[in-house]
């Protein structure tokens, strides 16, 4: 036992990246915090002028240099080789493992009522929740799992009628990606069937580089968290933790898309983190960030190595620092490119300047609207 567990020392540099970064509380900010998704973004040159942000990035660089060097080793062989071992459960239920997750997901926001896939997304309309209840209960047999799949994208485009899509922006790749494994997993085609899981992964990797954006363009959302709950950034300055915790959830979710050693350690890491999340945030994040942490359960429990999409481009230990840089360059001109078509190079804020918020004024909240620290939604939409 102790033989075969020894290589995960040499295998650990990159979920390492999570330790020397900030091991943040990664709560979706728009549940717990004031923002105007209208408002003008940071410049892009806030964050490439950022030393810390440059830290950040270097550092996982390294590691996942490093991991991928051991995993061409003959270590690579037995670290694999653990990992596998430890998840050989799981990997022999995967399916009927995500299709439990997916489908209790959607009981609990049922059990919650009110909202639209996640608590960020609040809707009066009553039978949203009762559909949600039936894709759980589709998701239990093959021939209805793609009603469950065609439903989920449904609630996607439901929710156009009351939030503007750059919000809506946020849910769609994790939306997509559940939705892709229910219509593929009953396929008899095994080769599209086979997608199933890289399907899942992909929605996830891209749901999170997407969302860690927000850390850049709009580090003022966070300030309120930063001061309701200040043991968040262990001791560091405001403005070097939320850059660092922005790399750290880009990279982790870059790293999801690499080789199999990569991936599956950032899936630890990550899960590490947003399991960190659950004590200061409480049920809401459980809930709303469950559905996240099952599937990093499934991608560190990936048994597979050869099905994915370029992976022989992946295999060249060069192509690690163009891949993010080029993942870093895709999204960010998205980003704030998408953000400018849909607002205007000034951005949009709400007539009355009040405040769009998750949750009313409470003493757990005292960030939100009508309490003591209640301030012009200008004052939230700038760093």
């Amino acid at each position: 036992m102790q033989s075969r567990n020894h290589p995960m020392l040499w295998a650990w540099p990159a979920a390492a990246a999570a330790v020397f970064q900030p091991l943040s509380a990664q709560a979706h900010v728009k549940w717990f915090a004031p923002y105007i998704v209208g408002a003008p973004p940071a410049p892009i040159e806030n964050t490439l002028h950022d030393t810390w942000f440059w830290v950040g990035i270097c550092l996982v660089l390294v590691f996942f240099v490093l991991t991928r060097l051991v995993e061409v080793s003959p270590f690579g062989a037995k670290a694999i080789g653990a990992l596998n071992w430890a998840t050989d459960p799981l990997w022999a239920r995967q399916d009927d493992y995500i299709r439990s997750i997916i489908a209790a997901f959607f009981v609990a926001i049922f059990a919650v009522g009110g909202v639209y896939l996640t608590p960020d997304l609040k809707t009066p309309a009553e039978w949203v929740s009762w559909l949600q209840l039936v894709i759980a209960c589709c998701i239990f047999s093959r021939r209805t799992m793609p009603l469950a799949g065609l439903g989920i994208i449904a609630l996607w485009i439901f929710a156009l009628r009351d939030y503007e899509l750059f919000h809506l922006f946020d849910y769609l790749a994790l939306g997509l990606g559940v939705a892709g494994y229910l219509l593929l997993e009953p396929l008899k085609n095994e080769e599209l069937r086979g997608r199933r899981f890289e399907a899942l992964r992909w929605g996830l990797a891209i749901a999170l580089m997407w969302s860690s954006l927000e850390k850049f363009a709009f580090p003022s959302w966070f300030y309120p968290l930063v001061v309701e709950k200040p043991f968040l950034t262990f001791g560091m300055p405001r403005d070097v933790f939320i850059p660092m915790a922005g790399v750290t959830e880009f990279t982790l979710g870059f790293g999801l898309l690499w080789t199999p050693l990569i991936r599956r350690l950032s899936a630890i890491a990550l899960l590490v983190i947003f399991t960190a999340a659950v004590w200061p945030f409480g049920r809401v994040d459980l809930i709303g960030h469950g559905l996240i942490m099952a599937i990093l359960i499934a991608v560190a429990a990936d048994h597979r190595t050869g099905v994915d999409l370029m992976t022989a481009l992946k295999r060249r230990l060069v192509n690690i620092p163009i891949g993010l840089s080029t993942a870093l360059v895709v999204f960010c001109t998205a980003y704030w490119g998408l953000h400018v078509a849909f607002y205007g190079m000034d951005g949009r804020l709400p007539a009355a300047d009040i405040p769009r918020t998750t949750h009313s004024y409470s003493v757990e909240h005292p960030h939100g609207p009508g309490g003591p620290d209640d301030v012009p939604a200008n004052q939230h939409s700038h760093p």
